[in-house]
């Protein structure tokens, strides 16, 4: 049997781009999210700057992503992060010469995530397109482990940089890296001429395409099913950051460079879980069982992840990091096989909104338990959340969802 080449040039030059913009977007998300909770000191005002950074990403996809599936996703991808460039150096700029104002961020991190939520949609629907075909396990093993790999080293070293230059350095640096980004995704080499339309898209085009991909998601029961409880977890697991930074900042004996080692040994378990996926094939008989055990075990461990001594803390982050990047590389290959290719951007976008809601109604929810239980109990209540909706979402429809990972027994994606 014959080993399909994955480093090809498009394939190197996506995974530089991302490269680059992930270690800009892990220094600065790190410095911005100590600085937001320093200045405010409420999990709440944290809480809400998550759920207004996350609310361009309830229609923003929904609105464009039939206009993507029409036209040539390589230039949504380059042109957004150009744009997120200069906003990240502007506001780098602005903590250079003024103080921080939370209204003022909060209007800022709107318009970046209005970005983000395109340049997304288009990433994740050109992805696919830039692995050769028979490599998609391993393509998608590449994008998993690249950022716990880049997290594991920018970490501490963004802990380090927040010390010693302050947020507005950091940021400006973060700029200048989302644009070397977007220059290296210039030289993609993409065929997409049958998605240059020359006839004017209507309204009653745009309606058309939406109910095609609506149509198509009704019959895909499990697809569905899978959808709402990535929802549900990962709204979850969203909700439960500024918890984590509370606990970390103010619970006697733990620091923030505790909390930077905790974020460190996940991403070693995803890194090393990534890395598995990409020299061991797991038969498609065996994926479903494989990664129900997943979800059901990640929840669980999160329910007792702050009762533990600090120890079995990291021991916990890094089954979790381990077993959580095996399930998501086998989930994504396995759905943007599935997926027709002229639906790709508008059955992701579904995803991205319902995965949007999930993250935006959590996280809200999540901030204000914060405000009156102990961090602990919110943590185990978010986790027993997210072990039910696993039962009720994928094992009740367990046939459905089986389909995603047997091609074997797939009826008729469209493909």
């Amino acid at each position: 049997m014959t080993t399909t080449k994955l480093w090809n040039r498009n394939f190197n030059l996506v995974i530089l781009a991302s490269t680059m913009g992930t270690i800009g977007g892990i220094a600065g998300g790190f410095a911005l999210a100590f600085l937001v909770f320093d200045e405010t000191g409420s999990t709440l005002a944290s809480a809400l700057i998550l759920a207004i950074q996350l609310l361009p990403f309830l229609f923003i996809p929904i609105v464009i992503a039939p206009i993507m599936d029409r036209l040539p996703r390589k230039t949504f991808l380059v042109m957004g992060d150009i744009a997120n460039s200069f906003l990240i150096f502007g506001m780098g700029l602005w903590l250079l010469f003024f103080d921080f104002s939370y209204i003022g961020y909060l209007a800022l991190s709107l318009l970046l995530a209005c970005l983000g939520s395109v340049d997304e949609l288009a990433f994740t629907s050109i992805y696919p397109e830039l692995i050769p075909k028979g490599a998609e396990q391993k393509g998608y093993a590449v994008s998993s482990m690249l950022y716990p790999v880049l997290t594991v080293i920018m970490t501490p070293f963004a802990a380090v940089l927040l010390d010693t230059f302050g947020v507005a350095w950091i940021l400006i640096a973060q700029g200048g890296l989302s644009l070397l980004a977007a220059i290296t995704e210039s030289f993609i080499r993409l065929d997409e001429t049958e998605r240059h339309h020359s006839e004017p898209y209507s309204l009653k085009a745009w309606g058309s395409d939406i109910r095609e991909a609506v149509q198509y998601l009704k019959k895909e029961r499990g697809l569905l099913g899978l959808y709402e409880y990535m929802a549900v977890s990962n709204g979850v697991t969203c909700a439960y950051s500024p918890l984590l930074i509370a606990f970390f900042r103010t619970f006697p004996g733990f620091t923030a460079a505790m909390y930077a080692a905790f974020s460190v040994v996940e991403f070693i378990g995803r890194s090393i879980g990534s890395a598995l996926q990409y020299r061991i094939k797991i038969p498609d008989k065996k994926k479903f069982g494989f990664v129900f055990f997943v979800y059901q075990t990640y929840s669980a461990m999160d329910m007792c992840l702050l009762w533990l001594p600090y120890p079995l803390m990291l021991v916990n982050r890094g089954i979790c990091g381990f077993l959580g990047s095996n399930s998501a590389i086998i989930r994504n290959a396995a759905v943007q096989r599935y997926i027709p290719e002229r639906l790709r951007s508008r059955v992701n976008a579904f995803e991205g909104v319902l995965v949007t809601a999930g993250c935006s109604a959590f996280s809200l929810v999540m901030g204000f338990l914060g405000e009156i239980l102990d961090y602990r109990w919110c943590i185990t209540i978010g986790g027993t959340f997210t072990l039910l909706a696993g039962f009720v979402l994928i094992l009740v429809r367990q046939k459905e969802v089986r389909r995603l990972y047997e091609p074997d027994i797939s009826e008729g994606t469209g493909n």
